[in-house]
């Protein structure tokens, strides 16, 4: 048979394309551990969820475990000192934190038909005020459209509510088994990665390389992270009690946590903040403008100090990167695949600027 033959032709075709695109058995190898990464954690991901969520949290205690050692401080002594600091922060958020939080969003809900009825008066109001443009059976219709909607969400919430027994024996087992998980893999760190660098392919210099360009700045994302966090709540807080904001404390958090969604999260928490400003003060209030320079402040120092400071040495991603990495990971992994966009869109980026590299020779 002729190597012209079509048949031989698409062979070797498909032949070179793999030997391009897998020259040698360390791209083997980092297409393997690559793949067997996803498929265990997207398949396994409701099943081990406590498992990475311990894990990220080591990972970002393990910077300060390693500061402290620096110090001449032991592993054991190092790790006990950083993990009873981070439950004494988390038994503060949990016990002191959350109810004042909880409190205040059931508040915020209760208030909820004052503010769409105060909002309804405002809205009946237009048909006198501009009556070439909007007739009042069309504010009617779209007043009744809300209201129908509004009482769907609630029977949604009330359905919701029988499964709300299971959520809180989840939860309450995930406040046991992730802190004392997060305390061995710091305590047992080294035991735990030599366990699982035995299972990886031998020629693995390629993946090991990988690893340490993005290890740096995935680390320095998920610690400045938090920090910008904490500032951003600390900071929302402080300027939103002295100004007399009613839900100072709830709105603060979500000031800390909308960092966590770039571009989209200071978007949506400035509906919540101008929204309750509004409906405490009013519009012709001086009040209003207070909170609304002191929030727009706020912001502009997150981007123009925090994120610089906290984020010298991450990974430079466009804007659509970005934006695009949230919409994929937090639709496969939800709240956390929002959470580590960036530093999987890190991975991403590491692995496509490395594969090019890569010839017909060893690297």
């Amino acid at each position: 048979m002729s190597t012209s033959d079509p048949y031989f032709v698409n062979k070797r075709f498909l032949r070179d394309r793999i030997s391009r695109f897998l020259p040698n058995s360390q791209a083997y190898s980092l297409a393997v551990i690559l793949l067997v990464s996803f498929l265990l954690i997207y398949f396994l991901s409701d099943l081990l969820k406590p498992v990475y969520v311990a894990v990220v949290l080591a990972y970002f205690l393990e910077g300060i475990v390693e500061e402290v050692e620096k110090r001449g401080s032991p592993r054991l002594l190092a790790v006990c000192a950083v993990f009873s600091l981070f439950m004494a922060a988390f038994i503060y958020l949990l016990f002191y934190l959350m109810p004042i939080i909880t409190q205040q969003a059931v508040e915020l809900v209760q208030h909820i038909p004052a503010f769409i009825s105060h909002v309804q008066t405002q809205i009946m109001k237009l048909p006198e005020m501009y009556p070439q443009i909007i007739s009042e059976s069309k504010i009617q219709e779209f007043m009744f459209t809300v209201q129908k909607e509004l009482l769907v969400y609630g029977q949604n919430v009330l359905s919701l509510s029988a499964a709300s027994v299971v959520g809180v024996v989840s939860a309450l087992v995930y406040l046991f088994l992730v802190p004392m998980m997060v305390f061995f893999f710091l305590k047992d760190k080294n035991v735990l990665v030599n366990w699982v660098v035995q299972y990886l392919p031998n020629d693995r210099h390629l993946s090991v390389r990988v690893w340490e360009e993005i290890e740096i700045q995935i680390a320095n994302y998920v610690r400045g992270k938090f920090a910008e966090v904490f500032i951003l709540w600390v900071i929302s807080y402080i300027t939103y009690q002295t100004m007399g904001l009613n839900y100072a404390m709830l709105l603060s958090v979500l000031m800390g946590l909308s960092v966590i969604i770039p571009y989209i999260g200071a978007t949506l928490v400035t509906f919540p903040v101008l929204l309750v400003a509004y409906f405490q003060w009013g519009l012709s209030d001086d009040h209003f403008m207070y909170v609304c320079i002191a929030y727009s402040v706020i912001q502009a120092l997150d981007g123009v100090v925090l994120v610089p400071v906290l984020f010298s040495e991450a990974v430079n991603l466009h804007a659509i990167a970005i934006i695009i990495a949230i919409l994929f990971f937090g639709g496969l992994w939800g709240f956390w695949g929002v959470f580590l966009a960036i530093p999987l869109a890190t991975v991403v980026k590491a692995v496509l600027t490395a594969w090019p590299q890569i010839d017909g020779h060893a690297v």
